[in-house]
């Protein structure tokens, strides 16, 4: 079983765009993926079509609830192969309600441990904040996923997130390590955006994802259906770019990045000089 948390201090960044298409993606083609919303909003439960206000449990139960498992919670979606682990707004309390609890940061690798054979994928979609749900699930994880926004203020705040990072390998996963850097709302008709971009890549060179996700409306659309973008709209380039990505995520080639990108009628997608 492979495990990736989808991490990043700032908000607004793409991070549960991206666990909930990467994890689709992923189901797609055949992996059995367990996607996991460790925020207390519970925008990856609502982007696969689960009511967090209708649950009568979630991962909040299995966190501080030792008669709980996490197959009690877990729910099918509608694309074949991917399982949630719910969240909703009672998990905004976990923080405090573990404080005290000897060896805090490793109760989801307690929790989750007797899940590794039932899975391909464990993806983790966690809080804006570097909270102890965060810290907890990069103590869990094998590697981590950390989107970025193409924007100036993305960059101030990765050197808060690569310090937590590091202190979490010092003192509790020596084998954590970073899958990929993800550079989303990508609008490179702006200065500021390709500046970014180029920084990014000039920066963390072979630890940027070729893939990048552009600003598209049917990437903001989908949520509110409460659907993956490759079944909201497969055809889109959302789900071209996030099927693109979960090729790199399996080590498949292809060919990226592309120079011009035709949007399907009626789309409107920020990829290049202007938007077509």
């Amino acid at each position: 079983m492979k495990t990736i948390a989808i991490a990043n201090q700032k908000g607004g960044c793409g991070k549960t765009t991206t666990a909930v298409n990467l994890s689709a993606c992923l189901a797609q083609r055949g992996c059995r993926v367990l996607l996991v919303d460790l925020d207390p909003q519970a925008h990856a439960t609502l982007g696969v079509g689960i009511d967090p206000y209708k649950l009568e449990e979630s991962v909040y139960d299995v966190l501080l609830k030792p008669d709980r498992s996490v197959q009690d919670i877990v729910r099918r979606t509608e694309v074949k192969n991917l399982w949630v682990a719910p969240s909703n707004i009672l998990l905004s309390g976990a923080d405090i309600e573990l404080v005290n609890r000897m060896g805090r940061e490793r109760v989801l690798e307690e929790v989750f441990s007797n899940v590794t054979t039932l899975y391909d994928y464990v993806i983790i979609d966690c809080a804006p904040s570097l909270s102890l749900l965060t810290v907890n699930a990069m103590n869990f994880v094998q590697e981590i996923l950390i989107p970025i926004q193409a924007h100036y203020y993305a960059m101030e705040g990765m050197k808060q997130l690569f310090s937590t990072i590091d202190e979490v390998k010092k003192r509790l996963n020596p084998d954590l390590k970073i899958l990929g850097i993800l550079l989303t709302m990508v609008d490179t008709r702006t200065n500021i955006c390709r500046e970014v971009v180029r920084g990014v890549r000039d920066y963390f060179q072979d630890k940027v994802f070729k893939t990048e996700i552009h600003i598209n409306v049917k990437l903001t659309e989908a949520p509110s259906a409460g659907k993956p973008i490759t079944v909201y709209d497969p055809c889109s380039v959302g789900a071209k770019e996030y099927e693109d990505l979960a090729s790199e995520v399996l080590g498949v080639e292809k060919e990226v990045p592309r120079e011009t990108t035709t949007a399907p009628q009626g789309e409107t997608v920020f990829h290049g000089e202007e938007a077509v």
